[in-house]
């Protein structure tokens, strides 16, 4: 993460928000760590709920509920979302599950991460990929997630600046 800041700050100089649900807070906590991180970072949400998905990144209800928040679309929905709520050119998010759940017949912690990238308005990237955690606990599973979204940003970075 320590070429994060060199990467937003290279012309064109990029900004960042990002849409949280998993990870909590943690990408922001990070990413607000970072020595003038005000010369990039505009802010973050944390929507844990479908609808404050909804209300807050533009997250399609139906079919958030189909998948209970958790697949790639919406990842990258909230991605998009939080570009659009923010003004930013990068919007990063998480979604996924923390721990085990029986009733969604999840076994093991997972989450997706996504990445817009905002340029004149229109969307010119958006990924998104799935970490896995297995065996993790919960705290464990958001700090794993936390670091995989910042290294998939930075990678993507990395490619875009070559």
């Amino acid at each position: 993460m320590t070429e994060l800041p060199a990467l937003l700050r290279q012309a064109p100089r990029l900004s960042l928000a990002v849409a949280e649900s998993l990870t909590c807070g943690q990408v922001q906590a990070r990413v607000g760590a970072i020595s003038g991180a005000s010369d990039f970072f505009l802010g973050g949400i944390t929507a844990y709920t479908l609808d404050q998905k909804v209300a807050q990144l533009g997250v399609r209800r139906a079919a958030a509920r189909r998948v209970d928040c958790v697949s790639a679309d919406v990842a990258r929905e909230m991605a998009r979302g939080v570009c659009r709520r923010f003004g930013s050119d990068l919007g990063l998010a998480t979604t996924g599950y923390a721990e085990p759940s029986a009733a969604a017949g999840v076994a093991d912690p997972f989450a997706w991460w996504a990445l817009a990238h905002v340029r004149r308005g229109r969307t010119v990237a958006l990924l998104a990929g799935r970490i896995e955690c297995p065996g993790a606990g919960r705290v464990e599973a958001q700090s794993l997630v936390a670091v995989a979204a910042l290294a998939e940003l930075t990678d993507y970075l990395r490619r875009i600046r070559a």
